[in-house]
Formats: structure tokens, C-alpha cells, sequence
């Protein structure tokens, strides 16, 4: 058996060299697809009335469709177009930057992506019987995994108004810096 803890840095790791081979521009909008679906999902639990009570009042329901936001938007977040004036700009600069610089924001879409994905899994309940199972407190993994949980993305920025304010940036960021 394998700490959460463990599998959630080997994501991590798995999403950064991701990202040092696709780039820190394709990167940035998967972490932007990720801030979207957290807005989407807080905006239908919270802002319509006759969805959010049936959303709220059905955990199961609740658990497979923020699971469900969360993939489709991170899917369509990596069928990205390829960005033309990035890539020029990658020709003229050192290899070396941008694969480190993609490699970062890889680190940190894994973070996103996975994070928010055990951030939900984590507030089911870890419905998965015995194929994924809670923490154990009473180990060292399982106290830091534990603690880890509460520096996942949906806990810090899930919630209104914080990430209404962060999908503002976002779109702020995509409108200055790709169009």
C-alpha cells in the first residue's frame, strides 16, 4: 500500500516533465481550465437556487459531478491550439529556460489537477472502499498527507468570493499576455 501523500508528489512529478515537453504557455491554461471548473462548481452549488440545494443534499451526486467538471475541463484545457507567438518566441530564447519554466508550471497544473481531485475525494469521504482508503493519523505519511489536505486548492480557493477574484485574473492574464 502507497501514502496518497506519495502518489499525489509522483503526480506532481509526472505532471512537471508534462510540462517541461509542452511548454509554460499550455501549462498556464490548464491551470486556468482547473480555476474555471472550481468557479463553475461553486457558482452551481451556490448561485442557482433549485440546483444548488439538490447538489448539496446529495453527496454522491455532488461528489461525481465536481469529479466530472474537473476532468472535462482539464481535457479540454490540454486540447489546446498551439500557440504560434510563444513558439516563435521559444526559437529565439534558450531551450533551457523554457523547458524549466515548463517543467515549474507543470508542477504546479499537477498540483491543480490533482490536488482538486483529492480535495474531493477527501470532503466524499474516500468512496472508493478499499481501493483508496483515508489516511492513517497514526502514521507519519498519513499525519502529513492529513495535513497536506488542507493546502489543496478547493480549500483555499474554491469558495466565493476568492475564486471569482481568481478567474477575473485569469481571463485578465489570457486577454493581456496570449491575445
Amino acid at each position: 500500500m502507497i501514502s496518497l501523500l506519495v502518489v499525489f508528489y509522483l503526480f506532481i512529478f509526472l505532471f512537471a516533465v508534462m510540462g517541461a515537453m509542452r511548454g509554460w504557455a499550455k501549462e498556464l491554461l490548464v491551470i486556468f481550465s482547473v480555476v474555471l471548473a472550481l468557479a463553475f462548481i461553486a457558482m452551481l452549488e451556490t448561485l442557482i437556487p433549485v440546483v444548488g440545494p439538490f447538489v448539496t443534499s446529495n453527496p454522491n451526486f455532488q461528489f461525481w459531478m465536481r469529479i466530472s467538471i474537473v476532468v472535462v475541463m482539464v481535457f479540454f484545457g490540454y486540447q489546446t491550439p498551439k500557440l504560434a507567438r510563444f513558439a516563435r518566441g521559444a526559437e529565439r530564447r534558450d531551450q533551457i529556460q523554457d523547458v524549466m519554466l515548463g517543467f515549474i508550471m507543470g508542477a504546479l497544473s499537477g498540483y491543480f489537477v490533482v490536488g482538486t481531485l483529492w480535495s474531493f475525494v477527501d470532503s466524499a469521504g474516500y468512496p472508493f472502499g478499499d481501493w483508496v482508503i483515508p489516511p492513517n493519523p497514526q502514521m507519519p505519511l498519513g499525519e502529513a498527507a492529513m495535513n497536506m489536505v488542507r493546502y489543496l486548492p478547493p480549500v483555499w480557493l474554491g469558495k466565493p468570493p476568492m475564486i471569482y477574484i481568481a478567474v477575473v485574473l485569469a481571463f485578465i492574464f489570457v486577454i493581456v499576455v496570449f491575445i
